[in-house]
């Protein structure tokens, strides 16, 4: 029945159902105005990460902001009138921007020794390197070595100066955050309840549209911003970094990534159709069949409102890519039975060809569909969406080359018979396939090297990776974020919070601050008694710990201030001291530099640091461990009073999910296309023989990898449950048609010969498309998607060797369709 209706949708009513898929075709495109792109740090954590859940406690208890970081090296010293001149109008053009809240530049800093005074008309009445009656150079010689500054405004050879603009808080965001991880806890701890589901759905829309126009707002920000710095960029070489910058810049790779790779892909598709065919027609069909089936998707995404990462970017050119395999797979096939059959009618070549070819391709299609569905295990959400967009893509590829490819063959395809290269003898398959039959000791020892060659580099994969090293050097990201790593104290940060007891005990030194007392005394705030020297000389001694280890560039906490002041005091402040300091100081300057690492109410101190990203010796899973362990062992501090936080943490958490997800793919990968081709075959012998070239491929891949010393990525990860996907097509192909063909020819060595004219063409051609294909992925300016383009591509040429060598001989070893006697 189902036979007899598609036969009268596709030959028979062909044109009726060309005006159906027309109409999906304009619904599609109508809908793909609502295609999105997202590039926010949310599309880089993992789900559910409680590490992230507590870095936004901390970032709400102490106040942290986003922030955009400008490197400024001016062409003059900081301590020339030009100079100064030029930074004060730059940060005011900045200031005025309706976004920034604040912004802090090297001639901003409190100048505490420029003056004689005591210290606290020093902090009340500081001046700055912007004061014309300053002493400049004194004044610079401070900041330079000053505890607080050093590193972080200012680069220790002080010829680059940091600007830190701090952005204003989107409330709504937060608000949006706060709730959405509400949802979700409680659909773990607790689930939801059908409403609570109808309601939280809502929600995530209402989500998703807000963060849109958050991104919107985000790119006309740094738009502005950039605007700004090109004004001011004749006196000074000057950088931007910042993670809202990096989120902008990655959307712009993305929207370009799309572009670039879909023409790219689809110029390399015309040459090869018209390579392998070389007819205009048999190029138009192929290729609407390509373009339906994106046309579609996209039109998908944007009504389910399903957004592209960066991870993600290359699904076009993947969705392309693989229907263009099928379409030359059906195309072929069509043409080889009109030239063995040349007195059948077109409409019944069509038939045919569409019932000889729709098993082949449907496992061909759910094999990579196995392999992309493997990725939802990974626990990354970008990797997760990307094998859940794949999966749909290859659904709706598989429908569109069922439906329109017969709709037009029908309906278009001329009725004399059409010589095509496919038809002809290949040289290269010719030779594959007597390397086949005659060089058994060639390909088991090839195999065997690749084994041994293979084993040896996944002994060493890794997952140490550097985000700075994700970005092509000529990016404004590496730029920024490599003059920041190198001369202002590192780009990721990381946090250890210091919990200190809830005890309320008043302290009663006698000190040279008497004079304060009864100001004092009148403050019943918590901070009357909580400044302790215990807890300072615990802040301080973690402090020069994190600041001793290599890796680690800036550290700050209260530690630095309090070292300041003791520095102007002479002498060590004891608990009164500290606790009148802390209620005397300025509100502005309390603001910038203490609360940030002091939370009196929750009674815990924060030490910021950042890490130096670039440094090639950095193993982060082993600092992580090392500052945990030593914090205990040398510093005697027990697992409950301290907790690390921050980027460094989620990051590495990523990476260290990364070698777990690649365990965990490539084994339900294997297993599950196993499984289908013994469905497919019913032979277990077939279906060992079957995977092993595809196996063989991934594995060397990652071989190469190991060895090479390229580290996991998102990207990298999915190449070889990817590769096996793909290239299983071949072997899917090469099987079923041998079998079909042995039926009749009922020889072993002359239906290999009969396979490699035929089916190998198709498979030969297919590979070459899908190897260049990827190879259009190096034009990406996101590394891992060079990686991942350049890797899949010699993992798919070896795999399609493999299936032409390889797999044939062990199918004549083996025989396991029987002897050549016998009949399936």
């Amino acid at each position: 029945m189902l036979s007899y209706i598609y036969k009268k949708l596709t030959i028979d009513f062909s044109k009726f159902t060309l005006l159906l898929l027309a109409l999906i075709i304009i619904f599609s495109a109508y809908n793909a105005k609502n295609f999105n792109l997202d590039a926010s740090s949310d599309a880089l954590l993992l789900e559910g990460d409680k590490d992230l859940k507590y870095l936004r406690e901390v970032n709400d208890r102490f106040g942290s902001k986003d922030f955009l970081v400008l490197t400024y090296a001016p062409v003059n010293s900081f301590t020339e009138k030009e100079t100064i001149l030029n930074l004060q109008l730059l940060k005011s053009k900045i200031e005025k921007l309706t976004w920034v809240d604040s912004v802090i530049t090297v001639i901003d800093v409190p100048l505490l020794k420029s003056t004689d005074e005591g210290l606290m008309d020093r902090l009340k009445n500081y001046k700055t390197l912007s004061y014309p009656e300053i002493d400049r150079k004194r004044g610079f010689e401070e900041i330079i070595n000053s505890p607080i500054y050093r590193n972080y405004v200012i680069s220790e050879d002080g010829k680059t100066s940091g600007i830190v603009v701090y952005l204003k808080k989107d409330e709504r965001l937060s608000e949006y955050i706060k709730i959405k991880e509400k949802y979700f806890d409680q659909s773990l701890e607790l689930g939801l309840s059908k409403e609570e589901k109808i309601n939280y759905k809502k929600f995530l829309k209402e989500y998703e549209e807000y963060k849109n126009l958050y991104n919107l707002r985000n790119n006309q920000n740094i738009s502005e911003i950039r605007d700004v710095i090109s004004k001011y960029g004749q006196n000074a070489k000057i950088h931007l970094g910042g993670i809202p910058m990096i989120a902008d810049d990655m959307m712009s790779f993305i929207k370009s990534d799309i572009v670039v790779f879909g023409i790219g892909v689809f110029i390399f598709i015309i040459l090869t159709l018209w390579l392998i065919f070389k007819n205009i027609k048999w190029v138009i069909i192929p290729l609407l069949g390509c373009l339906t089936s994106v046309i579609i998707m996209v039109g998908l995404l944007g009504l389910i409102g399903w957004k592209v990462t960066v991870i993600s970017s290359n699904f076009i050119a993947l969705m392309l890519i693989l229907n263009m395999a099928m379409n030359i797979h059906m195309t072929v096939r069509f043409l080889q039975i009109k030239k063995e059959n040349p007195d059948i009618q077109k409409r019944k070549a069509v038939f045919m060809t569409c019932e000889k070819m729709v098993l082949p391709i449907l496992y061909t299609a759910l094999t990579t569909i196995c392999a992309f569905l493997s990725l939802i295990f990974s626990n990354i959400k970008p990797i997760i969406d990307f094998g859940w967009m794949m999966t749909l893509g290859l659904i709706v590829s598989f429908l569109v080359t069922f439906i329109l490819l017969p709709s037009l063959l029908s309906s278009f395809a001329p009725e004399s018979e059409i010589n095509v290269k496919s038809s002809e003898k290949s040289l290269i398959t010719s030779a594959l396939g007597s390397i086949a039959k005659k060089s058994g000791i060639l390909i088991f020892g090839s195999t065997l090297l690749i084994v041994v060659f293979s084993i040896s580099g996944i002994s060493k994969l890794q997952v140490e990776n550097s985000f700075i090293n994700y970005f092509d050097k000529e990016t404004e990201i590496y730029k920024g974020m490599k003059k920041i790593d190198d001369e202002l104290g590192g780009t990721t940060p990381l946090n250890i919070i210091l919990k200190f007891p809830a005890k309320q005990t008043k302290t009663t030194d006698d000190d040279e601050f008497s004079e304060w007392d009864e100001d004092f005394e009148n403050n019943e705030d918590k901070s009357k008694y909580w400044f302790t020297r215990d807890k300072m000389d615990k802040i301080l001694k973690v402090h020069d710990y994190l600041d001793s280890l290599p890796e680690i560039g800036k550290v700050l906490s209260f530690g630095s201030i309090l070292r300041v002041a003791e520095d102007l005091n002479k002498k060590e402040l004891q608990s009164l001291e500290i606790a009148v300091l802390y209620s005397k100081i300025p509100e502005e300057i309390k603001k910038e530099i203490i609360s940030p690492y002091i939370s009196v109410n929750a009674d815990e101190a924060r030490i910021s640091v950042r890490i130096k990203d670039s440094l090639e010796s950095l193993r982060r899973d082993a600092l992580i461990k090392k500052i945990n362990n030593e914090l205990q062992s040398k510093l005697n501090l027990r697992e409950e009073e301290y907790k690390l936080t921050g980027v460094l943490i989620l990051f590495n958490n990523l990476l260290q999910s990364l070698f777990k997800s690649q365990i965990l793919t490539l084994g339900i990968v294997m297993m599950g296309i196993f499984a289908m081709f013994f469905v497919l075959f019913r032979n277990l012998a077939l279906s060992i023989i079957g995977v092993v070239p595809n196996f063989l491929a991934a594995f060397f891949i990652l071989g190469i990898i190991g060895l090479i010393g390229i580290p996991l990525d998102m990207m990298t990860i999915t190449i070889a449950a990817i590769t096996i996907g793909i290239a299983v097509d071949n072997s899917i192909h090469y099987i079923y048609r041998f079998r079909e063909e042995f039926i009749k020819i009922k020889n072993y060595s002359l239906t290999l010969d009969k396979c490699h004219k035929t089916v190998g063409i198709a498979i030969l051609n297919t590979s070459i498309t899908i190897v260049f294909g990827f190879s259009i992925l190096v034009l990406s300016n996101f590394i891992p998607t060079i990686y991942f383009g350049v890797f899949t591509g010699i993992a798919m040429l070896l795999a399609m060797i493999s299936v032409l060598t390889l797999l044939p001989k062990l199918i004549l070893i083996y025989k396991p369709f029987g002897e050549e006697s016998d009949i399936i």
